[in-house]
């Protein structure tokens, strides 16, 4: 696509790019060929979306037919979109959860590498990626957590649960599964985030699994793991527990109640926001 500046940009539908970070051993950058837009120049493997593909979707299957990514090696932390109006760049930021090495499979790649973060900007970056690289790095050390009081947010909707409390929670935990939050709730940069997810259960619900198992996504990522806690005795003092737990860990933690008491708490346990039981069930709902 040529804009109206001139400027050509790849993908009539936007073009999104994979940000592959491996904690051992750095970031996936992909060096382009000389013949390629901005060739020479190391960046990201991605390219051009299909008409009505999502980003993240597209991001993994470029990344995937450009280098390799085997299905299920990576789990999305956040999204940065570049908005230019008439076109749209998202970098998909992706942990690695099952190493693997890259493989070149189409002419676009002179190298796949690893390289360490503190080494990025030694290279020549691709100018898009290399005006976006201060800022994604210094969101990768970032790791926010949600808290959900389970009991509270099953109680917000009359759909019966008051039948099957057990079942209710598990609806619930099964639709927490790759919960994605805008960046401003954590306090981050970036659009959406995809943080750690904790359930806190009590009373009848205590019997459902207490973990839920990573499923593939359609483009063959893994969603975060869900955890859910089990309350032993009161379910607010897991929940500050739990607050606590993750703030000790360095995670901003947004913690969801409609409990005043309880919001008191776990505000003086660390949580850095707090929102309503109506607040979840609306962002699970969009």
């Amino acid at each position: 696509m040529v804009a109206e500046s001139g400027e050509r940009y790849w993908g009539r539908f936007g073009a999104a790019g994979l940000l592959a970070v491996d904690p051992a051993r750095g970031i996936l950058l992909q060096h382009r060929v000389s013949w390629s837009h901005f060739g020479g120049t190391w960046g990201l493997p991605g390219g051009a979306l299909h008409e009505g593909e999502a980003a993240i979707v597209g991001a993994v299957r470029e990344a995937q037919e450009e280098a390799g990514v085997p299905d299920g090696a990576v789990r999305p932390r956040f999204t940065s979109v570049l908005d230019l109006g008439v076109w749209s760049y998202t970098t998909v930021v992706a942990e690695v959860h099952e190493a693997f090495d890259p493989v070149i499979s189409d002419p676009e790649s002179v190298a796949l590498a690893w390289i360490p973060v503190a080494e990025v900007e030694d290279l020549p970056l691709h100018p898009g990626f290399g005006a976006a690289w201060p800022v994604l790095r210094s969101q990768l050390d970032a790791h926010p957590a949600v808290v959900v009081d389970a009991a509270n947010v099953v109680g917000s909707v009359p759909d019966g649960w008051w039948k099957d409390r057990a079942g209710a929670a598990a609806r619930l935990r099964d639709r927490l599964a790759g919960l994605a939050v805008p960046a401003s709730e954590f306090g981050l940069a970036g659009d959406l985030w995809f943080p750690d997810v904790s359930l806190v259960v009590e009373g009848q619900a205590r019997g459902i699994a207490t973990e839920a198992e990573p499923v593939l996504t359609e483009a063959g990522v893994a969603d975060p793991v869900l955890t859910v806690v089990r309350a032993d005795a009161a379910g607010d003092d897991a929940i500050v527990a739990e607050v606590e737990r993750r703030v000790a860990a360095g995670q901003p933690v947004l913690a969801v109640t409609s409990d005043r008491e309880l919001r008191t708490r776990v505000e003086a346990a660390g949580a850095a926001q707090v929102r309503s039981s109506g607040w979840l069930t609306r962002l699970l709902d969009a």
